[in-house]
């Protein structure tokens, strides 16, 4: 079995082009339900059109025809809202669900079997002309409107929550949410055990939320405390102590 490039400096691992195709189309079926036959697929799927597109222009990219492969990658955004730059390194079964204002810069890595919705930027933080993209490694799902940005790595089997902003590296099997990215140990119990796509990922950890929960909790103890201590305070400054009424006798 070819495996996936998921070093900038390494050569690209060459596949032919219809078995390329072939599994980017067949693929879609196992991560969209709403998939019901290939005519459909490859007629009406513009996340299906603009890795077609990709898959030709990074050929040219990669035998030095520059121009026609950035032009080719041109006339793919303008077909489907999804821009691919030709130079851009994408593995098997690649599939952009509801393909739509995604961004793929130059020098991104992107491993086997990787999901992304609509709205993912895989955008670069510098103007070095060397590796400045993210690499996604196998299985990795990004949620809607998610951006990660700059030479990290996000490791196999992570899941990027909607709108989370990631700048860091991420180890293997993990869970980011928010803006910065934040990492969680993923809940073990929401994998599939089918060998289908992990479609519950809007079942994420909120580490915000956790801690502002907690944040509550101690500040209605703290209340009832302080309303327990004004209680006896006042209980005590109306009735005097016995200390006090045999002085005044």
């Amino acid at each position: 079995m070819a495996k996936t490039r998921l070093k900038w400096t390494d050569p690209p691992t060459r596949r032919t082009l219809w078995s390329q195709l072939g599994e980017d189309i067949g693929c879609v079926k196992a991560r969209d339900p709403a998939a019901r036959h290939t005519y459909e697929i490859v007629l009406t799927y513009p996340g299906v059109h603009a890795v077609i597109a990709h898959r030709l222009a990074n050929r040219l990219w990669t035998k030095g025809l520059r121009f026609p492969a950035r032009f080719l990658s041109w006339f793919g955004r303008v077909l489907t809202n999804v821009d691919i730059h030709p130079g851009a390194t994408i593995g098997r079964r690649f599939f952009i669900d509801h393909g739509a204002c995604v961004v793929i810069g130059e020098t991104a890595e992107v491993g086997d079997d990787v999901t992304l919705y609509h709205g993912v930027t895989l955008g670069g933080t510098s103007w070095s002309a060397g590796k400045r993209h993210p690499t996604l490694e196998d299985g990795v799902l990004v949620g809607a409107g998610a951006k990660i940005l700059g030479p990290i790595r996000v490791g196999a089997g992570c899941r990027i929550g909607a709108n989370s902003v990631v700048v860091e590296d991420v180890p293997p099997g993990m869970t980011v949410v928010g803006i910065p990215g934040k990492v969680v140990r993923d809940r073990r119990e929401h994998r599939r055990q089918d060998g289908r796509i992990d479609l519950d990922h809007h079942l994420i950890p909120d580490p915000v939320g956790d801690v502002l929960t907690v944040l509550i909790d101690r500040v209605e103890f703290l209340e009832t405390r302080v309303n327990h201590l004004q209680s006896r305070l006042r209980a005590r400054a109306v009735s005097p102590s016995p200390e006090e009424g045999e002085t005044e006798n």
